[in-house]
């Protein structure tokens, strides 16, 4: 090694001795202990005993190194000055045409040297010349950092520091990320379809390619319940997505969208021998597109951050949805522990809508976790500045297990939905207060769990498994399903200890299942199972609210003018549903032609036996009152078309306890009924012959609501009996005073004279005891025996 040269021989640069600035204790700066990993300098120097170690106060002050050679080392303690973060080692080599100055990791220090940048640990942005002062576009250097970072697999760590990022987008990367406290500014003039950060892979996608046979076998082990498709076992560790582009689905009912479609897609990840994760919805005929992207084997974590937006018009205003934040396009990643919002001061005044300040899109197992967001205003005062579309702070499309834990974006209506994607499977949040859940066309598989959902509430279509626990909504609909994809959930939905908070004097739903009669693509309909269990509507923010609100709203339709057939729950199961904040209850559903749904199962009616196809259990509901209006029937089988039962149609079991004021409509409809612990004031008929079905009551009060008409309250006769075990019969309520005429209205018990249908320990109820007695009418042993025990024979 040269012998060390004096400083003034080496300009304003202090040369020392290679072996005592490297030792393994580090270097004294300032009387602390500066190791040589903080410095990132690596252990071992690519240098040879005729090297030479030049330290500089800063990257600045070394511009014009005198006595260095190729090969020597620079080591410094900052890139503009003294101690500002940008300290690092530099390997000094000669200018060609390979090297190109950045003035960032390689940096010009004479005319015909440069200084390379040697970090081996990880990197900061202040290392690259990022200058942090406001006028700086400081995203250039913050693009050199992670160019740097990505090229050699390190991370960055910059966890302090305040940056501006202005004109400089897609910004690429690769490596994990501690931010900490560091704050960024983004300047929103300058947004457009490119995003601030991007989050790739290093690898590519890869078109698959299968011959004729390889192919058939695909088409044939691709099917819903799947679970191996051993023809891409190579391709396990990847994200497979599929499409048919001649083989359309999805069709957005609307005049504005004007026919738009989705082509049929699948997306799932292949495990080990092609075992899948992510379940297949359709089958296929063929495809257009098989792509795999591959998914990394470690995890890249984002950590940290501070992100203050403008909330300018960007200048390129014919651009539509625009970026303003990160895509992400690489699986296995985690962003956490991050805030998002407006500069102070600052209103976001932009008219384009954004597509997402993290958007997602091809992506398999990615969380997003302890995050501050906001949703964008759209509906602003005034039409001429309302957003022209739907705007996202959460967007993308084709996920497969995403998480979304501890994310608050909350807003008024001045606000649209922070979420706005597409076709997404296993999608879970968690611990979360958001103003929308949303997924427009082909959610597969949602979770919810102990989250607050907002005003704008939780709008979805698709299938799978939905389960929704311990989580409030404040909307007019828990759950609506969207109608311009279809109002369809091709799976089980399952709610557990929920809360429907409205804001507004509407009707209210606990699910919302309302399509247009038009031909989206697919099968429509309700959902194939559902449960709802201990659920609250909550009216005490509006305790004045006279509206009904209702468990399930149906379509007014169960077959569409062109024969499509809307599919219903095999079980529907509705335990402990009650209102908060006023008396008014809630009504159970309506629904329209059951013998034009389409159900799983054979059900059958043949005047001698009933076969069930689906069953619906209401149990424990606070029913509304019933003040005998036409509409105030609380479940209501309405059969409009003429159209005959087959086999397919709905034949339901229902199955009612524990609910008072209980009215029903069953129109001409196939059924079995079955009531127990529950107080009866009305059950109609569309027609004076018997009904097709079975009615049994147990442990019933029976209090007769007359309507304003006179009509009969019971319209009970059906074609396979009527029965009752244990019930008590009470006297008519109504406005009208004679009780003898309404009395009469009650036809299947004349006293002393007959009971009709099959009765076990029947019972007058007092008010009619102590009605008689005033009326000095005895009743005879005969009548009392056929209260008591009665077929319906005799």
């Amino acid at each position: 090694m040269k012998e060390p040269v004096s400083a003034e021989e080496s300009g304003n640069q202090e040369i020392i001795n290679r072996r005592k600035l490297f030792g393994k204790l580090g270097i004294l700066v300032g009387g602390g202990l500066l190791s040589n990993e903080i410095l990132g300098v690596p252990s071992e120097l690519p240098t040879t005993e005729e090297s030479t170690v030049f330290q500089s106060v800063s990257l600045k002050n070394a511009r014009e190194l005198k006595g260095a050679a190729p090969g020597d080392i620079l080591l410094t303690y900052g890139f503009y000055e003294l101690g500002d973060g940008g300290g690092a080692c530099y390997r000094i080599v000669e200018k060609n045409s390979d090297i190109e100055i950045n003035h960032g990791d390689v940096v010009s220090v004479g005319k015909d040297l440069a200084a390379v940048l040697m970090a081996r640990t990880a990197i900061n942005y202040k290392m690259f010349g990022a200058v942090g002062d406001s006028h700086n576009d400081d995203g250039v250097q913050i693009n050199l950092a992670h160019e740097y970072a990505n090229k050699y697999h390190l991370p960055v760590e910059n966890i302090h520091g305040e940056f501006w990022i202005k004109q400089t987008r897609s910004i690429d990367i690769k490596t994990s990320v501690q931010w900490g406290t560091t704050i960024f500014h983004i300047n929103e003039k300058y947004n457009d379809k490119r995003p601030v950060f991007r989050v790739t892979s290093y690898n590519s996608p890869k078109e698959i390619e299968l011959n004729f046979f390889q192919k058939k076998e695909l088409l044939q082990q691709l099917t819903p319940g799947a679970q191996e498709i051993t023809v891409l076992k190579e391709y396990n560790n990847h994200l497979i997505v599929i499409q048919d582009q001649s083989d359309r689905i999805g069709f957005r009912a609307g005049s504005r969208y004007k026919g738009r479609s989705w082509a049929k897609e699948e997306l799932f990840y292949v495990e080990e021998d092609g075992r899948i994760l992510g379940d297949i919805a359709w089958n296929f005929k063929d495809y257009t597109d098989l792509k795999a992207y591959p998914a990394e084997n470690s995890y890249l974590t984002l950590e940290g951050g501070s992100f203050y937006l403008s909330g300018d018009v960007p200048e390129s205003q014919k651009v539509m949805y625009i970026h303003n934040g990160f895509v992400v396009s690489r699986s296995r990643t985690i962003i956490q522990n991050q805030w998002v919002g407006l500069e102070p001061e600052a209103r976001d005044i932009s008219m384009n809508p954004r597509s997402g300040f993290y958007t997602l899109s091809n992506v398999f197992d990615v969380t997003l976790e302890n995050i501050r967001l906001i949703p964008w205003e759209q509906n602003r005062e005034g039409e001429d500045r309302d957003v022209p579309a739907g705007t996202y702070g959460i967007g993308g499309s084709r996920w497969l297990n995403t998480t979304f834990r501890n994310i608050t974006a909350e807003g008024t209506m001045l606000h649209w939905g922070v979420f706005g994607t597409n076709m997404n499977k296993n999608f879970r949040v968690e611990n979360c207060r958001l103003n929308r859940v949303d997924v427009h066309f082909h959610c597969w598989n949602l979770t919810i769990k102990d989250s607050l959902i907002g005003n704008r509430g939780i709008s979805v279509t698709g299938g799978g498994e939905m389960i929704i626990e311990n989580t409030t909504c404040e909307n007019r609909f828990f759950i609506n399903l969207r109608r311009d994809f279809g109002a369809k959930w091709d799976g089980s939905i399952v709610i557990k200890n929920c809360r429907l908070k409205p804001k507004t004097d509407s009707e209210t739903f606990i699910l919302y299942s309302m399509a247009t009669d038009f031909d989206y693509g697919y099968p429509i309909g309700l959902a194939r199972f559902l449960s709802v269990e201990d659920f609250v509507i909550d009216y005490k923010g509006i305790p004045e609210c006279k509206k009904e609100s209702w468990l399930v709203g149906l379509s007014g339709f169960s077959k569409s003018k062109e024969g499509q057939r809307s599919f219903f729950p095999r079980e529907l199961r509705f335990h402990n549903v009650f209102t908060e904040g006023r008396e008014k209850g809630v009504r159970l559903m309506k629904a329209t032609d059951p013998q034009g749904y389409l159900l799983p199962l054979t059900g059958s009616y043949d005047n001698f036996f009933f076969q069930p196809n689906a069953h619906m259990f209401f149990d424990n509901i606070q029913l509304d009152e019933d003040s005998g209006g036409e509409n105030d029937y609380h479940l209501q089988l309405n059969m409009i078309s003429e159209e005959p039962y087959d086999s397919f149609s709905l034949y339901p079991k229902i199955h009612i306890s524990n609910c008072n004021s209980l009215s029903l409509k069953l129109g001409k409809a196939c059924f079995t009924l079955l009531v127990e612990n529950s107080t009866v004031h009305r059950i109609s008929s569309a027609t004076a012959d018997p009904m097709p079905g079975e009615i049994a009551f147990t442990n019933c009060k029976f209090l007769p609501v007359i309507d304003a008409d006179s009509n009969k309250p019971y319209q009970l006769s059906t074609e396979l009996g009527t029965s009752f075990m244990h019930c008590v019969f009470h006297l008519p309520r109504s406005g009208q005073q004679d009780i003898h005429k309404l009395l009469s209205l009650i036809d299947f018990i004349r006293i002393n004279k007959y009971v009709l249908y099959n009765h076990i320990h029947s019972r007058l109820g007092k008010d009619v005891q102590n009605f008689l007695q005033r009326e000095n009418i005895s009743l005879k042993s005969n009548f009392i025996r056929m209260l008591k025990s009665h077929h319906e024979l005799e």
